[in-house]
């Protein structure tokens, strides 16, 4: 069972995202900006910390305590993963203010770094899956890879543009990637023209994508995953919903990218 309704922030998140030309349109549904972005700390089962530090990005309007309600860390758990897990609430404000990146930056990853950490991964859904995508374009270095599930990818004119191109290599190939953009999708533009970029520098993490086949973003996703292996690119039956998402995430984890994380001492960080 999710948190009463959950679900419906979600949809009601990605409906605003899609309907709208600029992610400002949607103000009056904004959560505040805080000083420092909240979050929620799932310790793995090592007596210290792991080496290794999963950092979970929600939807636009969900909440972090909404990846223990569908299980997320429960079925990190069961497939005997000692990864930490912190779930930040990266919510739509950070984006329409346009700070997302960088507090992820100072206030998530590179202080895990400080801490020790060895490896860092970011698991993004829908908005939080756009924000690990542009993460990865701007910092890849600094991580050690992306999984994001059902990704929103930008508002549908950009989207529509680079079907138009004939998909997106051959849009960033026409030059449309250096049009002047506004500053609603600067963003969305850039991580479209690293991703299709052959050489991107600097260099991208490994990135997966997943997505339901009956998912809103569906037609945006499967031209994003044309630029990945395709062994980095799931699909499941559903929409833009918990359940489809739990199973991309089992799915994802059976891979066993993340089934060496060992545990370290307070002491080593």
């Amino acid at each position: 069972m999710l948190f009463p309704g959950s679900r419906r922030r979600l949809l009601l998140g990605a409906s605003a995202l899609a309907a709208t030309s600029t992610l400002g349109a949607c103000s009056l549904l904004v959560p505040p900006v805080l000083p420092r972005m909240d979050t929620l700390r799932l310790p793995g089962p090592c007596p210290d910390r792991s080496d290794t530090l999963v950092v979970m990005l929600p939807g636009a309007y969900s909440r972090p305590p909404e990846f223990v309600e569908a299980g997320f860390p429960q079925a990190l758990r069961e497939r005997g993963s000692s990864a930490d897990v912190l779930v930040v609430d990266s919510h739509l404000g950070y984006f329409t203010d346009g700070s997302v990146i960088r507090r992820l930056r100072e206030e998530v990853v590179m202080p895990a770094r400080a801490q020790g950490y060895r490896r860092v991964w970011l698991v993004g859904i829908s908005l939080g899956g756009f924000g690990a995508l542009g993460y990865a374009m701007r910092h890849g270095g600094e991580i050690d890879g992306v999984l994001a599930l059902a990704p929103y990818l930008g508002p549908r004119r950009l989207t529509q543009e680079i079907e138009a191109a004939g998909g997106p290599r051959a849009w960033r190939a026409s030059g449309l990637q250096a049009k002047a953009p506004d500053a609603s999708d600067e963003l969305d533009r850039d991580i479209w023209s690293a991703f299709s970029d052959p050489a991107p520098k600097p260099p991208l993490p490994p990135v997966y994508v997943g997505y339901g086949l009956e998912d809103r973003f569906a037609e945006a996703n499967r031209r994003f995953a044309e630029l990945l292996p395709p062994e980095r690119v799931s699909t499941t039956p559903g929409g833009h919903d918990w359940p489809p998402w739990r199973a991309l995430w089992q799915g994802w984890l059976g891979q066993g990218l993340l089934a060496d994380a060992r545990c370290v001492a307070s002491s080593a960080a």
